[in-house]
């Protein structure tokens, strides 16, 4: 089970201070307010989305936001989904490395928590990332096991893997509580 979204690297870190990242230093238990999360699974042609239910027990698939080449749009198409849902927090799958090292998705999806961050600001909307090593996998495992094979698969993994992840989170959440 994953247990933080911000591993060990022995990678070299930018110059970038540590305050240009969304997850602030508090103990977990005491920076999240109850209500639903927005997760996002990030992939190179679609964005899986699911949400948490108001009581944080239940992350459930939501829909797929397909790339359409423009990050800019595809980011506000997000923040509009973040405020229709009336989340309280967006997670943000973390694609490490098996060996938890920071790999170019790694890289990227930090870039976008940071977009998402500056451009939910002032909503009190929390924006973390969370380690979403072998969702797509637990995802595609699901997805066989339920019936849905091959081709069926495609129109929902993403937004099965953001559930898988959103739902880790969720029970890393309660595990610290």
């Amino acid at each position: 089970m994953p247990e933080s979204s911000e591993p060990e690297s022995s990678e070299p870190e930018s110059s970038e201070p540590e305050s240009s990242e969304p997850e602030s230093s508090e103990p977990e238990s005491s920076k999240f307010r109850r209500g639903r999360a927005l997760g996002i699974d990030l992939g190179a042609r679609r964005i899986g989305i699911a949400v948490s239910d108001s009581a944080g027990t239940l992350a459930t698939p939501r829909g797929t936001v397909v790339r359409s080449g423009d990050v800019e749009r595809d980011r506000r198409a997000l923040v509009d989904l973040v405020v229709e849902e009336e989340a309280v927090a967006v997670v943000i799958g973390h694609p490490l490395s098996l060996d938890g090292s920071r790999g170019p998705a790694a890289r990227a999806a930090e870039v976008e928590a940071e977009a998402l961050a500056q451009m939910l600001g002032g909503r009190d909307i929390r924006v973390e990332l969370f380690d979403e090593r072998l969702t797509t996998v637990s995802a595609h495992q699901a997805l066989t096991a339920g019936g849905i094979k091959g081709r069926n698969q495609r129109a929902v993994v993403d937004q099965t893997a953001a559930a898988v992840m959103l739902m880790a989170w969720l029970d890393s959440r309660r595990a610290t509580t």
